[in-house]
């Protein structure tokens, strides 16, 4: 559990504060629903046990991820009554307020939505998800949220100073005020800095290695890596905000993690469909898809995949290696001396995109992971010693 003294959540309404200095009535307001957000995103009395934040599993000292173990090395969260424990790996935050909203393409394809299939629209809807889920701060229903507002008198004064006298008669309206909090905390810069190497050496202000040059050169290329065909927004390489996802879906074999079925229980033939348990997704199409994440900060926001399957980042890129090599040692993943697994869901493989471009030697793999640790925000660069 993530216990978040009341000194660090000030400094950091501080720091959020000052890139928003107020100089009209409406900034003002959105200083102090920043200010309000920050308080309740690590607000452990937010869960019905009074034992996590949204900052339990979105850790600002770790780009928004859960790196806690919870037993199963990090490939998911823990609930708030620290037993229940999901089959998905928590997602990062950084960035996540420039997903457009969950809809169909011109292409006919799925696109944007929060969590990895796309299930809630838009931030503010994902902001308060996780209140009412039954296995993470389990809630019973938005009034029980509202009623735990009311116990704190900062809370009250705030909520009425910004949304009415009125705001608490009416606990869906009160529900809404405190989900609009939240959205426009991570909103902010602190959430999506774009100050990386990355960003530095657009500006100039940083100088590429050979490797992390080769590294951009291989990612960028339509000749020999696949990577920008969903790992890339803007069409052109060196776009500033670039944010490294073209945010559609896609099913790209990932197996099952046994480790973690073994430990929440769930059933062994259960598949997690992806995008296919999004409700407003009913196209059998759509199963075992799920939303292409961001590459930024993804050095030091593993584990990976949707359910946490791979510790390591080389790993991953392994994975994907395996579609184009055609070695017997590259068909065995390296953290088990196993063979990959079969896919958890067989149909609907994106082989025309995995099978794309020609498998990568060592070398050029390790070029592409500097490149990828480039991505990360200058914050969490001193993370980047204890990572592979």
């Amino acid at each position: 559990m993530l216990r978040v003294s009341t000194a660090i959540v000030l400094s950091i309404i501080t720091l959020v504060s000052l890139t928003m200095a107020a100089s009209d009535e409406g900034e003002l307001r959105q200083t102090k629903l920043v200010d309000l957000g920050t308080a309740l995103f690590f607000d452990v009395n937010l869960s019905r046990d009074r034992t996590q934040s949204c900052a339990t599993c979105h850790d600002p000292a770790r780009a928004f991820i859960d790196w806690r173990d919870s037993g199963v090395d990090a490939a998911a969260s823990l609930g708030g009554d620290l037993v229940s424990l999901g089959d998905r790996n928590a997602p990062t935050l950084s960035y996540t307020a420039l997903t457009p909203d969950f809809q169909l393409n011109a292409e006919g394809e799925y696109v944007g939505g929060m969590f990895l299939d796309g299930r809630e629209s838009d931030l503010q809807s994902q902001a308060g998800a996780p209140l009412l889920n039954p296995i993470e701060m389990a809630f019973p229903d938005k009034a029980a949220v509202v009623d735990r507002l009311l116990e704190n008198p900062v809370y009250v004064t705030a909520f009425r100073e910004l949304f009415g006298d009125d705001i608490f008669i009416d606990h869906e309206l009160a529900y809404e005020a405190l989900t609009e909090s939240i959205a426009a905390f991570e909103q902010t810069e602190f959430f999506s800095p774009f100050d990386s190497k990355y960003d530095r050496y657009l500006r100039g202000e940083y100088e590429l290695s050979r490797e992390e040059e080769l590294g951009m050169t291989l990612y960028f290329s339509e000749q020999f890596t696949n990577c920008n065909q969903c790992h890339q927004l803007n069409l052109l390489p060196g776009s500033e905000r670039e944010t490294f996802t073209n945010y559609t879906y896609h099913n790209i074999a990932v197996p099952i993690n046994k480790a973690l079925r073994a430990a929440n229980g769930l059933a062994s033939g259960h598949r997690d469909l992806g995008l296919l348990e999004n409700p407003l997704v009913n196209d059998p199409q759509q199963a075992g898809k799920f939303k292409v994440p961001t590459l930024r900060n993804i050095a030091i926001s593993g584990p990976y995949m949707h359910n946490g399957v791979f510790q390591d980042l080389k790993t991953v890129m392994l994975f994907y290696n395996k579609f184009n090599a055609r070695s017997s040692a590259s068909q065995i993943n390296p953290e088990t001396g196993e063979s990959w697994g079969e896919p958890e869901v067989a149909e609907n493989i994106s082989l025309t995109e995995l099978e794309s471009a020609p498998a990568l030697d060592e070398k050029r793999i390790d070029a592409l992971i500097a490149f990828m640790r480039l991505l990360t925000d200058r914050r969490y660069e001193p993370l980047l010693e204890f990572e592979n």
